[in-house]
């Protein structure tokens, strides 16, 4: 008969959810939002200790796993519109580690083993502490590699948009397709998803997401408002002629260079899939 012991049970589970939560939000370009992460992995580890308690075993079903997970990544993830591809890295990488899990098992490794479904070790809790940390210290150290990489490759850069006493700061991706420029001055203009710009304008002058869908309609209230918006003409794929709602920052600075005055485009839509930045910055 094997013994469980519920602390021991508790905190690997919740330390392996964690891990795989960490690892899912960067393969998917998301903001590592630790608290999150940390409720997920609170939840996969209370699911994992409720399986063995009496009159719980129903919870062992497939749609009860499915359940338990889909809400782990809710509340890892929350309910954004990304939230499926998201959770589909998610549900990815959990069936690769219960691979590896069952791999080690089936070739004598004593060190994990799946127990009714779940993650489970004989060591006692202070090696599986220890096991947790020394794993955590090698994936940090492996994210930031990689993140250094992208920013050496100059792909992502760090921006801080100033606007009277305001700022806003916000990661851009450099994209060479991004041809946008100022008709006035011909800078290149660096379009951003206008719901991370509320924070740079007053309450009074902030566009709604309608302003940002129909710009022209809202220009008149929100330069009686008193803002600084103006509108800019843009092409792209399926869009001939369309207008953007813009307006002139006083001061940006790109990765700790001052590039001065900036004209930015507000987007009504995100422009990064996963979330990894916010801003597309031109190279002109």
């Amino acid at each position: 008969m094997t013994v469980v012991y519920v602390d021991t049970l508790f905190l690997l589970n919740a330390l392996v959810d964690y891990l795989l939560l960490l690892c899912s939000a960067r393969l998917a370009g998301e903001p590592l939002e630790r608290l999150r992460f940390a409720l997920g992995a609170v939840l996969g580890g209370g699911y994992a200790v409720a399986i063995f308690l009496p009159g719980l075993g129903f919870l062992e079903r497939p749609l009860c796993r499915l359940a338990a997970a889909v809400l782990m990544a809710v509340a890892a993830f929350g309910g954004g519109r990304r939230l499926g591809r998201q959770t589909a890295i998610f549900f990815a990488l959990s069936c690769a580690f219960a691979g590896g899990v069952l791999a080690i098992s089936l070739l004598g490794g004593t060190g994990l083993s799946l127990n009714r479904g779940v993650i489970y070790s004989g060591m006692d809790l202070k090696m599986v502490l220890l096991s947790a940390a020394g794993c955590y210290a090698a994936l940090s150290l492996l994210l930031q590699k990689a993140g250094r990489h992208a920013r050496f490759t100059g792909e992502l850069k760090e921006v801080r948009l100033e606007l009277g006493e305001r700022a806003v700061e916000l990661t851009a991706l450099t994209d060479t397709g991004n041809t946008l420029t100022d008709p006035v001055t011909g800078r290149g203009v660096m379009v951003v998803e206008g719901a991370r710009l509320m924070d740079l304008f007053p309450p009074e002058q902030r566009p709604d997401g309608a302003a940002l869908r129909d710009p022209a309609g809202a220009l008149e209230g929100l330069t009686a408002a008193g803002g600084r918006f103006r509108l800019l003409p843009y092409r792209s794929v399926g869009v001939d002629r369309g207008l953007l709602l813009a307006v002139r920052v006083d001061r940006a600075v790109v990765d700790g260079e001052d590039r001065g005055a900036m004209v930015v485009a507000l987007s009504p839509n995100p422009v990064s899939d996963g979330g990894g930045y916010a801003a597309l910055l031109g190279e002109c």
